[in-house]
């Protein structure tokens, strides 16, 4: 079968000024779909009224409920003209893609002790009369440790009342029923809140997938529905805060609905944060490691040791002997010929880790480690559970073992709780600079239900149902509370987590780790709970904040501010010490005062002290100084992807693009010839995709532009690329 296959032959370096022959960048591609946001509610009649003048296009959704607005499809250049036609419209997105982000977890974050807490009505902590909304693939309402909690839900994809997993042969997905587990399993598998009621809501179809107009229309009806919390394990790559998932769940929140979205799997660089975990009055959460064995290998020869990344569904990596490490290729079963009792080294690409294990496995193999064939690690889950060990490890990491293949590998196990995983997106958010995420919770090797069975998986999806369930906890014993109140009491009371001795920064765990049976017992509460102070703007920046404190206990409570420790170009003011009765609140005003000469970093962020009387409550705070000059796109890079016929590149933003493209030049006349991707609104950070082979151009040697445009400045790669048929 012959195949395109994408050849790099010479690379410049990055460029920034102009050439002496010029590749003009050519015009984007324009979007046919998009989300208007109206200032205010309009009727579906006013709304025909306003796009009647436009013939080539057609309304597709109403919504009123998440956002005031609509969608439409039809000529990219009438909805722009639509755009300017009225002083109501706020604003108009493309329709984004969004995707799903993939016992003892329970235990960690309280939710054991918490079964010895009683409600007003003196039942016990289960999450009863609490509903929650699972905005995802589906559930299977069939499984025996789900359908006594499921209570309906709806079908956005398919627009009919059956929120069924999907059961396409190849397409199918388990997805929203493992969230659904770790919210409310009651059966074989206890759930963080065993007894709440779970409404599902398909938002993605087959293969995990979906765009803006389903997920709103899921938080739309969610809302109809009045659910108490709403739980998103999907998302996209984009870090903006006015994204319209990300308004819609402000909107949620303010209608009275606890929302919880994951923060995504881009980790664990900075500004890797995605939409909708970007959403200012969401409870974003990130993914904490509960208690792992961790497995390293070592090799005679190299003197550190490499940590492996199990995949989930993984055996465990125990090992009683050394054993020979062989080079297994792609993991073809071609490749796999004398493999019989020895650790297999496999190159990632061409099969899904799913076929390269079960060729291994097949041939006889004790153990796997598939390394990356771009730069960087990698996070993944098996399809079904296997009973040999599986981990991944670095490109770097691989090549280095490749050349010690055919020696004695040994695997040295140590133990690991409470660390942030690797791959849990990282803030802040770009434009507001808030820290993102809010919390962190258990979200590897997180062990749920799934259509026919069990299966651990890991993510950020998996650590978000940990916070949706522990509001369902918190909701059942204060059901008086706000959501405000609720994401309260998880931050103050969260435990910040420790790597080497050195706290994580803020925007990569928010508040810290959920201590649910903490939450649920907190009587005082201080909002915001997380502080932004914003963007340098004048010399001798005075920034303001306000943190609302309340008394909920049966007696007078004394508030003080610890001094924070010094930093240069920092001045803090405090409010003096002040008393609470029970039932009172108050509203505290903070000072910061920057002397920009002074300071070192470019963010800075850190936790401000209260003494709540004998109880210590920290509020996360960040400051940005200045956007640094950076180069708007580094680290171009190409390679097979996991299924045969993908390939996969990767490409770093630093500071997002406005427009990105890859745009592919005649090199003999520099004609421009089309584009191999494009995009617009990009995220800060790793940008990561795959293109089937049908979607390369003829074969031929092409001059590819790289390029991202940002603020009125456009930085770009420059490489020759050798596109040529080969039989593989």
């Amino acid at each position: 079968m012959k195949k395109w296959t994408l050849l790099f032959v010479l690379v410049f370096s990055l460029q920034t000024a102009t050439s002496a022959r010029s590749l003009d960048t050519p015009p984007m591609p324009k979007e046919r779909i998009a989300i208007v946001v109206l200032e205010e509610p309009q009727s579906p009649q006013d709304i025909e009224q306003l796009i009647k003048p436009y013939k080539d296009i057609h309304l597709r959704h109403v919504f009123q409920e998440a956002i005031y607005g609509f969608s439409v499809e039809g000529n990219p250049e009438s909805i722009e003209k639509l755009a300017e036609a009225s002083k109501q419209i706020i604003s108009v997105s493309p329709v984004n893609q969004y995707k799903v982000q993939a016992e003892e977890s329970v235990k960690i974050i309280g939710g054991e002790e918490i079964r010895g807490l009683f409600d007003k009505k003196n039942r016990r902590l289960t999450g009863k009369g609490i509903t929650v909304g699972v905005i995802d693939t589906g559930v299977d309402y069939t499984h025996p440790d789900l359908r006594r909690n499921f209570a309906g839900g709806r079908d956005l994809v398919d627009n009919d009342a059956d929120p069924m997993e999907t059961k396409t042969l190849g397409r199918a997905t388990v997805h929203g029923t493992h969230v659904a587990g770790i919210i409310a399993a009651n059966g074989k598998l206890k759930g963080v809140a065993p007894e709440a009621k779970i409404v599902a809501y398909r938002a993605l179809g087959p293969g995990g997938g979906g765009t803006t107009e389903n997920v709103l229309a899921a938080i739309e009806q969610a809302i109809k529905d009045k659910v108490d919390i709403m739980n998103l394990s999907l998302g996209n790559d984009i870090n903006g805060p006015d994204l319209p998932i990300s308004l819609a769940l402000n909107r949620a929140v303010d209608k009275g609905i606890v929302a919880v979205a994951a923060s995504g799997n881009s980790g664990p660089n900075i500004w890797t944060v995605g939409s909708p975990g970007t959403a200012s009055k969401a409870i974003s959460v990130g993914a904490s490691t509960p208690t792992l064995e961790v497995p390293h290998i070592l090799i005679e020869g190299i003197r550190d040791k490499i940590k492996i990344q199990p995949l989930a569904g993984s055996s465990n990596w125990a090992m009683d002997r050394s054993l020979p490490i062989v080079d297994g290729g792609l993991g073809t079963k071609a490749e796999l010929k004398d493999v019989m009792g020895k650790i297999v080294l496999i190159k990632r690409g061409k099969l899904t880790f799913t076929e390269k294990v079960k060729n291994a496995r097949e041939a006889g193999a004790k153990a796997v480690v598939i390394y990356n064939n771009l730069s960087g690690g990698f996070m993944g889950n098996l399809e079904t559970q296997v009973d040999i060990p599986v981990g991944s490890i670095t490109k770097k990491e691989g090549e280095v073992l490749k050349n010690k293949t055919n020696t004695l590998a040994r695997i040295d196990v140590t133990e690991e709780k409470d660390l942030l995983a690797d791959f849990s997106s990282r803030g802040p958010v770009t434009d507001t600079w808030e820290v993102k995420p809010d919390i962190v919770a258990p979200g590897v090797a997180i062990n749920s239900t799934i259509p026919g069975g069990y299966l651990s998986l890991q993510g950020t999806s998996m650590a978000a149902p940990h916070v949706a369930g522990a509001c369902a906890l918190i909701k059942q014993a204060h059901p008086e509370w706000t959501p405000d109140q609720i994401k309260a009491a998880l931050m103050n009371t969260a435990k910040p987590l420790v790597k080497n001795g050195k706290p994580y920064r803020t925007y990569e765990q928010g508040a810290g780790r959920i201590q649910v049976n903490e939450a649920v017992k907190a009587t005082s509460l201080v909002s915001p709970s997380s502080l932004r102070f914003g963007k340098f703007e004048s010399e001798g920046d005075t920034h303001k904040a306000f943190l609302h404190v309340e008394n909920l206990s049966e007696k007078p409570v004394r508030y003080t501010f610890d001094i924070p420790k010094h930093a240069d170009g920092l001045e803090w003011h405090f409010p003096l010490a002040f008393t609470l009765q029970p039932g009172e609140t108050r509203d505290a005003k903070l000072e910061l005062k920057v002397n920009p000469v002074e300071l070192k970093g470019k963010i800075h962020d850190g936790y401000l002290t209260i003494q709540a009387g004998a109880n210590s409550i920290q509020i996360p705070y960040i400051y940005v100084l200045e956007e640094p000059n950076y180069p708007r796109v580094m680290g171009f890079d190409f390679k097979d992807g996991d299924q045969q016929g993908t390939y996969r590149y990767e490409v770093y933003l630093p500071g997002g693009a406005e427009e990105f493209g890859i745009a592919l030049f005649n090199p003999d006349d520099f004609r421009f010839v089309g584009f191999l991707d494009s995009n617009q609104n990009v995220k800060k950070g790793l940008v990561s995709k795959v293109i089937t082979a049908e979607n390369l151009p003829p074969e031929g040697t092409y001059l590819a532009k790289v390029f991202a445009k940002k603020a009125g400045k456009e930085d770009f790669i420059e490489t020759m690329l050798v596109i040529g048929s080969a039989v593989r």
